[in-house]
């Protein structure tokens, strides 16, 4: 059963729908004379379930992920691995700078010390992909019959073959068929994919670890994805010498990724309160709240990303610490990968996506062409008012973020002192010192964005539904989008 406090949620919910603010009112919709609060609540957070279902609530949840190799060395061994499989043919994947490099010379070296394991290479991954590179590398894929994939890489190189594998089991479906509602269709994925392993060469997406593979649409100046459990790769490959080679910038980038995967996970509202309950398991979402395994993977990522990403910025050559963000970057894929995110992930699309048109900030240290907000500096622009914002949910959770940032313990007086109700303002401030000290730019405005560009943010989120219905104090009135919280949110981080 889940914890009594859920119930307020569900008073709320059919207060709303007694008062006028359930999705019906306004909108020329005949009435009984009493509203049935399931029908109302069967409205909320519908794309977190993207599927029209029976509107009883969740009561379960499940975990999955990769199987995941950790170890100084260990890609020498994806050779073997895929020979293992029985690989008849295998689709490579990496982008133009990581081919350069020595992970990928690794790799090439441990596919061709084994006999009679065909390969061919596709290194024209993008960096932060779009629909168009999308569709280049699912072209590619389909024009080759290949049994297993391999992606040797970032989150971009990893979700590119994540696309390319589903779409080459789905050879006839669109990408749109598949992207997450209400921007696409949101279909199951009912076939079984190509086995997929995965060698990150980034600490940040944990990509190597979930079903979830992220795109810009350019035509609409955000950014979606599709997540789905079938997506997530059989085999993690974590290799700390992969990322030697990887510049301060993209470190840093990597690690606040970590750090927002961690906290909005352990934020999101929970499993329980989820809607509607899905009335077949493969319909059950990947992304589905807070619950109690996700919780000490986030956690750990999230004491563990504070503690040493400061270090990785000091000292790239920390190789300890670049361990343990490596260490950091999978637990907080488990965790995100069946909890979800919520705020920072959906306001940080339409931030990356505008930029190509906007601000055209270039983000110093990244090798690319155009402009560029790195997905981990996006995501963080917003996280101080994102958390202030979400801390009245649940000010246990958000006291507890809180100690780890002041390296202490909850019960500790510095911490336990203060008020139910001034915890978001603390864990703003502490938020802010902690970016500030890996020198992130403070706030959107640092990047280029105005009040005047506010409206044209928010437009972009709120299609993002599927984390945004999992974000504490957005999805939580039948009827009502957010628009005015995350104008909030996003006017707070224009500069701090």
């Amino acid at each position: 059963m889940p914890p009594p406090a859920s119930r307020t949620s569900i008073l709320r919910l059919i207060n709303a729908s007694q008062h006028g603010l359930c999705p019906c009112h306004g909108s020329g919709v005949s009435h009984s004379h009493h509203h049935n609060p399931v029908s109302a609540l069967n409205q909320l957070r519908k794309f977190a379930t993207p599927v029209q279902l029976p509107g009883d609530k969740e009561y379960a949840f499940e975990v999955a992920a990769s199987n995941l190799r950790f170890g100084e060395g260990v890609t020498a061994e994806v050779g073997m691995d895929l020979k293992n499989m029985k690989a008849r043919k295998v689709g490579v994947f990496t982008d133009p700078n990581v081919a350069k490099l020595t992970a990928m010379k690794n790799t090439l070296t441990s596919l061709e010390s084994q006999t009679d394991l065909p390969f061919e290479v596709y290194d024209k991954v993008v960096t932060e992909p779009t629909e168009a590179s999308w569709r280049d590398a699912i072209a590619w894929a389909r024009s080759h019959d290949f049994s297993h994939f391999l992606a040797v890489g970032g989150g971009s190189v990893i979700d590119t073959a994540k696309a390319a594998n589903l779409f080459t089991v789905y050879k006839d479906a669109d990408l749109m068929d598949f992207i997450n509602a209400p921007i696409g269709k949101g279909l199951p994925i009912t076939e079984k994919l190509r086995p997929l392993i995965a060698v990150p060469t980034t600490a940040g997406t944990g990509s190597e670890t979930t079903g979830t593979a992220i795109l810009d649409i350019a035509s609409k100046n955000f950014k979606t994805g599709i997540a789905n459990r079938a997506m997530k790769p059989v085999l993690g490959i974590v290799d700390t010498l992969n990322t030697d080679t990887c510049p301060t910038p993209v470190h840093i980038s990597a690690g606040l990724d970590v750090l927002c995967h961690s906290l909005e996970s352990y934020t999101a509202i929970p499993y329980y309160e989820r809607m509607p309950r899905p009335a077949n398991p493969i319909l059950r979402p990947a992304y589905q709240g807070s619950n109690p395994m996700a919780d000490v993977f986030s956690r750990w990522a999230l004491q563990t990303c504070v503690k040493y990403l400061p270090r990785v910025a000091k000292n790239p050559d920390d190789r300890e610490a670049r361990r343990q963000m490596l260490l950091a970057s999978s637990f907080a894929g488990i965790g995100f990968g069946n909890a979800g995110v919520h705020l920072c992930h959906g306001i940080s699309y339409p931030i990356s996506g505008l930029n190509k048109k906007g601000p055209k900030y270039k983000h110093p240290g990244y090798v690319v062409d155009g402009p560029i907000i790195p997905h981990g500096i996006s995501v963080a622009l917003t996280a101080p008012a994102v958390f202030e914002f979400t801390a009245p949910s649940s000010a246990d959770r958000h006291r507890d973020a809180l100690a780890v940032f002041y390296d202490t313990v909850p019960s500790d007086p510095s911490v336990s002192r203060i008020r139910d109700h001034e915890i978001g303002a603390h864990l703003y401030e502490a938020i802010v010192r902690f970016l500030d000290g890996l020198g992130v730019p403070r706030g959107l405005k640092a990047v280029g964005y105005t009040h005047h560009d506010i409206d044209a943010l928010v437009t972009g989120t709120l299609p993002q539904r599927r984390v945004l219905d999992l974000a504490p104090g957005i999805g939580d009135v039948a009827g009502a989008d957010g628009r005015e919280h995350l104008s909030r949110i996003i006017e707070r981080s224009m500069e701090y």
